[in-house]
C-alpha cells in the first residue's frame, strides 16, 4: 500500500497546473492570433483580390483617324504567398519548388533567378503581374503545369497605329501606364480614367464562384481626345522635313503648320523622331518637343518689327535706306554689319524682300530701342502662347531698360531675342488673317459616348482675338512677303500653282558666348497669298556649313513642298498671277522686272 507523499502530490499538482496553463494558452492563442491566422489562410484560399484596370482613352486626329488607342492583351499574375504555401503543403521540396518556378520562367522568357528574386521580394503580395502579352500557346502551356496561385487577367496596352507619326505631340506612356510627354502627359487624368477592383470568392480549384456587391468597384474608362492635328498634313510635314534634313545634313529640325484663322495646329513635327510604342528605346532629350523651345531666329524676326513701325508711320514702304555696299559701320556698335549681297540703295519694301541686315540696322537706328521693343512686345514674344502641351518655353525679350545700343542692332537682325517656332507661326498667322493674334490650339475637344465632339472651350471668333496690326498693315506686309519667292531670298521656293508669302532667316548659333560657323536656317510664311489657308514655320539646325546653309535654299524649298502638298490635299484652288506692286513702289524696287510676276517658272538672277 502506497503511503501519501507530499512531494508526489506537489509534483502531480504542478503537472496538472502546467497542463491547465498550456490548455488555457492554447485556447487563448486559437482565439487571438491563431484565429486570425486561420481566417487569413481561409481568406487566401477562398478569395482573390484583383484590380480592374480602366481603359485609357484614345487620341484621334481632327478627321477621326486613330493616333493612339488601347488594345486588350493577357497578362500572367501570381499570388506569391499562396503559390509557395500550396507547394509546401503538397510536400514539394525546395528543389522541386525551384524547378516549378524555372518552368514558369522559361515559358515567359525570364531568367529563373530573376523570377525567384521577384517572388522573394514580393512574398507578401497577393497580386503580382509577372508577364504581359501572353499568347494562347503560352497560356495553354502554363495552364498545363497546374501550379497553384497562377492566373490570367486581361490588361490594357497602349497602341500607336501610325508608328512615329506625331510622336512629339502624342508623347507616350511609361511601363506603369502613365503618360510621359505630350498630350499623354498633359491630359493624364482625362485619358487614364480610374481603376476599379473586385474581390471574388473562389472554389477549391481557384475558380471564381461569387462576388459580393460591396467587393466590386467597376473601373471608369478614360475619355477620348480629338486633336487639331490632321494626320495627312502631319505625314507630309514629317516626310518633307526629314528629306530636307538628310539633303542638307541638318542635325535637328522643327516645323509647325497652322490654320491662321482659328489657331488650330494642323501639324507639329520634330526631327529626328521616335516611336512612342517603344518609348524606352528613346532618351528624354529626343522626346522633347522642340517646337516649344526657343532659339535666335535671325531675319525671320524682321517683318514683326517693320509691320508695327509702318502702322505707326515711323517708316514707309518706299523710304530709301542708303546701303552703299555689303558692309556698314553703325554708330551704335563697334562690330561691322554685313550683307550677303551688296546693294546701293534699298526701299523698306526691299529691305524685307532682300533681307538686308544693313537696311534693318538703319531702320533700327531710326526707330530707337523703345519702338523696336514695343514692336516685338506687341507680338507677345517673351511669353508662352498657352498651347495645351507641357514644357512650353516663353522665349526671351529682355526689358528695354536692359538694352544696350548694341542690343538694338542685334535685335533688328534677330539676335539678342529668342522665339519658338510656334510663336513665329502664331505671329505670321496675324499677317495672314488680317492682323489678329490667334490662340494656338492642339486640342479640338473630347469625344462623348455618342461619338460627338465636345469642345473643351468655345472656339473664339477671329474678331475677338487681339488686333496686333490693322487689316491694311497686315495686307501690306503680306504683299511685301509675297515678293520674297518672286524676286527675293526664296526664289527657289516659288510655287507654280499658288502664290506663297514668307520670310527666310539664317542665324549663327551661339556656342560658349561666341557665334560659331553653325547656323539656324528658317522660313516662316503661308499660302495662298490671296486667301491664306495655311501658315508654316520651319527651322533646320546645324545644316552642313560646307554646303548651302541659308534659309532661302535649305528651308524655303521644304516649306514650299509642304504647303503645295497640303493645299492640294485640302483642295485649295490655284492662285491667279500675283499682282505687280503699285507704280510708286515699283519705281524704287531693286532690279524691278514686271515679267517676273506672270512667269512663275522664272527665278531672280542677281
Amino acid at each position: 500500500m502506497l503511503r501519501f507523499s507530499p512531494i508526489r502530490a506537489a509534483l502531480a499538482m504542478v503537472m496538472v497546473g502546467a497542463l491547465m496553463l498550456a490548455l488555457i494558452g492554447r485556447v487563448a492563442w486559437l482565439e487571438t492570433y491563431g484565429r486570425q491566422n486561420t481566417i487569413r489562410r481561409a481568406e487566401r484560399q477562398q478569395h482573390q483580390d484583383e484590380p480592374l484596370y480602366s481603359r485609357r482613352g484614345s487620341i484621334f486626329d481632327s478627321s477621326g483617324l486613330l493616333m493612339a488607342g488601347t488594345i486588350q492583351t493577357t497578362s500572367l499574375f501570381i499570388d506569391p504567398e499562396f503559390f509557395v504555401e500550396q507547394l509546401e503543403e503538397a510536400g514539394l521540396t525546395e528543389t522541386e519548388i525551384e524547378k516549378a518556378i524555372s518552368q514558369v520562367a522559361q515559358l515567359i522568357d525570364k531568367e529563373p533567378r530573376e523570377l525567384t528574386k521577384l517572388l522573394e521580394d514580393r512574398s507578401d503580395s497577393r497580386y503580382l503581374r509577372i508577364a504581359d502579352n501572353i499568347d494562347d500557346q503560352t497560356r495553354a502551356a502554363i495552364t498545363k503545369l497546374k501550379l497553384p496561385g497562377l492566373g490570367f487577367t486581361p490588361v490594357n496596352q497602349r497602341y500607336y497605329p501610325m508608328g512615329s507619326l506625331g510622336a512629339h505631340v502624342l508623347g507616350g506612356v511609361g511601363t506603369d501606364g502613365k503618360g510621359l510627354e505630350g498630350v499623354e502627359l498633359k491630359y493624364e487624368k482625362t485619358l487614364a480614367g480610374r481603376d476599379g477592383f473586385k474581390r471574388a470568392m473562389k472554389d477549391a480549384r481557384r475558380r471564381a464562384i461569387a462576388v459580393n456587391a460591396e467587393d466590386y468597384l467597376p473601373p471608369q474608362n478614360g475619355q477620348h481626345l480629338i486633336l487639331t492635328i490632321d494626320a495627312n498634313i502631319q505625314m507630309i510635314t514629317e516626310q518633307e522635313m526629314a528629306a530636307a534634313c538628310e539633303e542638307h545634313g541638318a542635325k535637328t529640325a522643327e516645323t509647325v503648320v497652322m490654320d491662321p484663322n482659328t489657331g488650330e495646329v494642323l501639324a507639329m513635327a520634330d526631327w529626328p523622331t521616335f516611336n512612342p510604342q517603344n518609348l524606352e528605346d528613346s532618351p528624354p532629350a529626343l522626346r522633347r518637343n522642340r517646337t516649344l523651345d526657343s532659339y535666335e531666329p535671325g531675319s525671320t524676326i524682321k517683318p514683326f518689327i517693320v509691320g508695327p513701325s509702318l502702322q505707326k508711320k515711323l517708316i514707309h514702304v518706299d523710304d530709301i535706306m542708303p546701303i552703299h555696299g555689303a558692309t556698314y559701320k553703325s554708330p551704335l556698335r563697334s562690330k561691322v554689319v554685313t550683307d550677303v549681297h551688296g546693294y546701293e540703295n534699298l526701299s523698306v519694301w526691299d529691305v524685307l524682300v532682300k533681307s538686308s541686315n544693313i537696311g534693318m540696322t538703319m531702320i533700327g537706328e531710326r526707330l530707337g530701342k523703345q519702338n523696336v521693343f514695343d514692336a516685338l512686345h506687341g507680338w507677345h514674344f517673351g511669353e508662352t502662347t498657352g498651347i495645351e502641351l507641357p514644357g512650353e518655353d516663353r522665349g526671351l525679350l529682355r526689358p528695354v531698360g536692359k538694352w544696350s545700343n548694341s542690343d538694338l542692332v542685334s535685335s533688328v537682325q534677330g539676335y539678342s531675342v529668342m522665339v519658338t517656332p510656334l510663336q513665329l507661326a502664331r505671329s505670321m498667322s496675324a499677317y495672314a488673317n488680317g492682323g489678329r493674334l490667334v490662340q494656338p490650339r492642339i486640342i479640338k475637344g473630347l469625344l462623348d459616348e455618342d461619338g460627338d465632339v465636345i469642345a473643351r472651350s468655345a472656339l473664339p471668333r477671329l474678331e475677338d482675338d487681339p488686333e496686333i496690326v490693322t487689316q491694311a498693315t497686315a495686307a501690306e506686309i503680306r504683299r511685301i512677303l509675297a515678293d520674297v519667292p518672286v524676286r527675293g531670298t526664296a526664289t527657289s521656293a516659288r510655287s507654280k500653282t499658288w502664290n506663297l508669302f514668307g520670310k527666310t532667316g539664317t542665324a549663327h548659333v551661339a556656342s560658349g558666348g561666341v557665334y560659331a560657323e553653325r547656323y539656324h536656317a528658317s522660313f516662316v510664311g503661308g499660302a495662298p497669298y490671296e486667301n491664306p489657308r495655311l501658315v508654316i514655320a520651319i527651322v533646320l539646325h546645324d545644316p552642313d556649313p560646307t554646303k548651302v546653309h541659308y534659309g532661302g535654299t535649305v528651308t524655303a524649298p521644304a516649306a514650299k513642298r509642304i504647303l503645295e502638298r497640303s493645299l492640294a490635299y485640302l483642295g485649295v484652288p490655284a492662285s491667279p498671277d500675283l499682282a505687280v506692286p503699285p507704280p510708286q513702289i515699283a519705281r524704287v524696287l531693286y532690279n524691278y522686272d514686271a515679267k517676273l510676276y506672270t512667269n512663275r517658272t522664272a527665278s531672280a538672277r542677281e
